[in-house]
């Protein structure tokens, strides 16, 4: 079977099948993206490039039913979700359109001496690689794609295998959108490449940097090749997100919040809330409510109207899963509710009792299984969030708002997210610190990544 390939995760149907890039095909795609780059994208303004990225935007919008059932066969996501998210593309390229002329204009700096001018003008790299996964095949392109190609930079783009037919829509409709702008096609260019093709790809000169999302195994694999080659990386690995509550005037509001924050995109989101740290006063009220919430929602056919859970991306994230929870219920851990099994569907399950002399006390859980902690203060509650390897975002509820800002002061992450979740937006810079990564996606900080910050000094 090819490694390129779409297996319907909800019936284990293999739906297509694609070979991947030859060497010379690959040689070719690079140099086809080093050329435009030459060419094109900087020698044209921003308001040009930024041009093609809103016929982009507007092609995501008009084509968002058929973007959204590639995603459901793909990788599970339930289709007002999928639906959903390539809205959210569609936003996130427009806000590129609309704000990068602003964020990339000149910036004047103010001479102690008082002679001449200078000041610094932003350009693009070069080509960039974008090494994206599958559990937002839209979106996590999008916060690539979008501010780099504004910033004067081609993109070759290698998804994960399992998502080469929405890989494929999005050549087109960057193919589509190039064409209609007058530009040439290799601003954005499609790669189906093996991990030892793109080992090359990192390695070779006509390569600026690299962005890639994805496990800290291939984070670090990246990084590792990149960093030999003196390229510039921008890392978004996973996560293990605390959601801390300390107090709260709607406890019912509390509980369906700490359950969608688990529950998006089947469980598998790196920023979702995976650790409910909950103060003593309120821990048995609010474990007994989350659970019956929680496991309310059963897996269903993401088609289907309504569907919050649908199943997991393969039967061997199904099988990691499974194994993870077994494997924490032989250390100790209690299972307040345990989730049925079939195949890649998995039932929610609930963890308490969860000791750091616990695997699952330190890893990441990628699906609907959530570890519940009962703390006696705000100290602990924080002492326990910082307490993981991880640092992406994280979650605090109370009604103090001095509280708030203490904690999330205190909190080692890239994102604290006070009394709200799902609240992510194209302005809001994306992010994580410790091994959840380095550098910054979406907002104005995206520009700033894979830029020459140049100065230029006038007498």
């Amino acid at each position: 079977m090819s490694q390129y390939a779409v297996i319907n995760p909800a019936t284990g149907e293999t739906l297509s099948e694609y070979p991947t890039i030859t060497n010379t095909e690959l040689g070719d795609a690079v140099q086809w993206a080093a050329d435009t780059f030459e060419s094109w994208s900087r020698r044209v303004s921003v308001a040009d490039r930024a041009a093609l990225i809103a016929k982009v935007a507007e092609l995501h919008t008009e084509r968002r039913q058929e973007l959204a059932e590639i995603a459901v066969r793909e990788m599970g996501k339930p289709l007002d979700q999928a639906l959903g998210e390539v809205d959210f593309a569609a936003a996130i390229y427009q806000y590129y359109v609309d704000n990068g002329e602003k964020f990339l204009a000149d910036e004047p700096i103010e001479l102690s001496d008082g002679t001449g001018s200078a000041f610094i003008r932003r350009a693009g790299l070069g080509v960039l690689l974008g090494i994206m996964p599958w559990n937002f095949p839209y979106y996590q392109v999008a916060r690539f794609a979008g501010p780099n190609i504004v910033a004067g930079n081609t993109i070759l783009l290698k998804h994960a295998p399992q998502c080469p037919e929405s890989a494929l829509a999005m050549q087109a409709i960057f193919e589509e959108a190039a064409a209609s702008v007058g530009a040439p096609a290799g601003v954005y260019v499609n790669i189906f490449a093996t991990n030892d093709q793109i080992a090359t790809v990192i390695a070779d000169p006509r390569v600026q940097g690299v962005s890639v999302t994805g496990s800290e195994r291939a984070g670090a694999a990246v990084a590792e090749i990149a960093g030999k080659h003196l390229k510039k990386v921008v890392l978004e690995m996973g996560g293990s997100d605390p959601f801390i509550l300390l107090s709260t005037a709607d406890l019912d509001g509390a509980v369906q919040d700490a359950v969608n924050a688990r529950l998006d995109n089947n469980g598998q989101s790196c920023n979702a809330a995976k650790r409910f740290i909950v103060i003593d006063s309120l821990y048995e009220e609010f474990a007994a409510k989350f659970t019956e919430a929680f496991t309310a929602a059963q897996p269903a056919d993401p088609f289907a109207e309504g569907t919050l859970l649908g199943p997991l991306s393969s039967e061997a994230a199904a099988e990691r899963l499974g194994e993870q929870v077994d494997r924490a219920k032989k250390q100790g851990a209690t299972v307040l509710a345990e989730g049925s099994r079939s195949g890649t569907f998995f039932g929610p399950t609930v963890l308490a009792d969860v000791s750091e002399e616990m695997d699952a006390y330190h890893e990441e859980f990628f699906g609907p299984v959530a570890s519940l902690y009962r703390v006696e203060s705000e100290e602990e509650a924080v002492l326990l969030a910082n307490d993981t390897p991880f640092g992406l975002g994280s979650y605090v509820y109370t009604t103090d708002q001095e509280q708030a800002l203490r904690v999330a002061d205190a909190i080692d992450a890239g994102m604290v997210w006070i009394n709200l979740v799902l609240g992510d937006a194209a302005e809001l810079p994306f992010g994580g610190v410790k091994r959840s990564g380095s550098g910054r996606e979406m907002g104005r900080f995206a520009l700033e990544e894979f830029i020459n910050k140049k100065l230029i000094r006038i007498a």
